[in-house]
């Protein structure tokens, strides 16, 4: 009898810890990082190529995003995401948990790109529009894809290491800006991942 009731228990607690495993695993996987080229729609403003539609219809179906300048480009290229998905170019802040420190992107450019980081607005409807944002530099890497991870305490106001600091727990998106574009530069944009 005892032997029967150690058996079931030992059974019971088998359950339990699978059961326990699978809640945990389940739980992390929806806390993961987020990577904004598989959860987000891109954006794009200036003499690119590409159009918006054909941008995310490449990015859904190969998992890249890829914009290039057009002959004798007039004007900067800017490619924006969202943090949070959202309907427009616009929309309400992510607030990032204290545990973030890092976005990690990995990407091929044939120029100097800058990234800038844009908060939310004071009302927390939308995103902070014109005047200078928090930034920082992607070298250009035009051979083979480079990975970096930023920090966030990189990005800087108009990239002065005096400069105003990112806030996270009022992120609003990533604009991807060639101020200076040539007759077919380009961008590539394989993964966007921030740390949650």
């Amino acid at each position: 009898m005892k032997k029967k009731i150690l058996i079931k228990t030992e059974f019971l607690l088998l359950i339990l810890m699978i059961a326990f495993f699978m809640f945990g695993f389940s739980a992390f996987k929806n806390n993961s990082d987020k990577n904004l080229i598989k959860t987000s729609t891109w954006y794009i403003a200036g003499p690119a190529v590409e159009n918006q539609e054909t941008i995310n219809r490449v990015r859904q179906e190969q998992g890249i995003v890829r914009i290039t300048a057009k002959n004798n480009p007039v004007g900067e290229i800017e490619l924006n995401v969202m943090v949070t998905n959202s309907s427009s170019n616009d929309g309400a802040p992510t607030n990032l948990s204290d545990n973030s420190r890092f976005v990690t992107i990995t990407y091929k450019s044939s120029h100097l790109i800058k990234l800038q980081a844009r908060e939310g607005n004071p009302e927390g409807t939308g995103c902070v529009h014109g005047g200078s944002h928090p930034r920082v530099d992607l070298a250009s890497s035009p051979i083979k894809f480079t990975t970096i991870k930023i920090l966030w305490s990189d990005f800087k106001q108009d990239g002065l290491s005096d400069g105003k600091i990112l806030d996270i727990h009022n992120l609003c998106k990533f604009n991807f800006v060639n101020y200076n574009p040539v007759s077919g530069a380009f961008l590539e944009i394989k993964s966007v991942i921030i740390e949650r």
